[in-house]
């Protein structure tokens, strides 16, 4: 039987502070007015995070393929598969990246629960965000989150 990656009885975060002005929530399939354009506009750099081990984004990544991935993200996190939270302003009117939390490889070695975790902060985004974001996902896991282990697999730490 499959070890659980998450106790049953968790309830993951609904919103959490990165600094004045930023938070995180989890992502959701209308938020596809912000995400489409954060997405497309930053292409080529989450193509080189990515591309290689999630085929995403494509460069001509349509709005109803991005749909279905919003929807897709929204579904994982409701059944504790995985999650992935946008960065947001305050009011909520850009995207400014998300932080992907997914269980780590089982034959890996690592303690249960493990988790896999990378985030990207769009060009857009004011100065200062992803060092605020690097500073703020650690503390945020350790606090908020019953991982044993955590790992950066696209080096957001290194």
């Amino acid at each position: 039987m499959k070890t659980p990656w998450l106790p049953a009885d968790y309830l993951h975060p609904e919103t959490a502070a990165v600094s004045d002005g930023v938070h995180v929530r989890p992502i959701r399939a209308e938020d596809l007015g912000i995400d489409m354009p954060a997405v497309m506009d930053n292409q080529a750099i989450l193509w080189a995070k990515y591309g290689e081990a999630w085929g995403w984004p494509p460069v001509g990544m349509s709005a109803e393929a991005d749909l279905e991935d919003l929807a897709r993200h929204a579904a994982e996190m409701e059944r504790h598969e995985s999650f992935n939270y946008a960065i947001l302003p305050t009011d909520e009117s850009a995207l400014w990246g998300c932080i992907y939390i997914d269980p780590a490889d089982a034959g890996d070695g690592h303690s249960v629960p493990a988790a896999d975790v990378s985030w990207w902060v769009s060009a857009q985004a004011p100065a200062g965000l992803d060092d605020s974001i690097r500073a703020f996902v650690p503390a945020w896991l350790a606090r908020e989150w019953p991982f044993a282990t955590v790992r950066y697999p696209f080096g957001e730490l290194s």
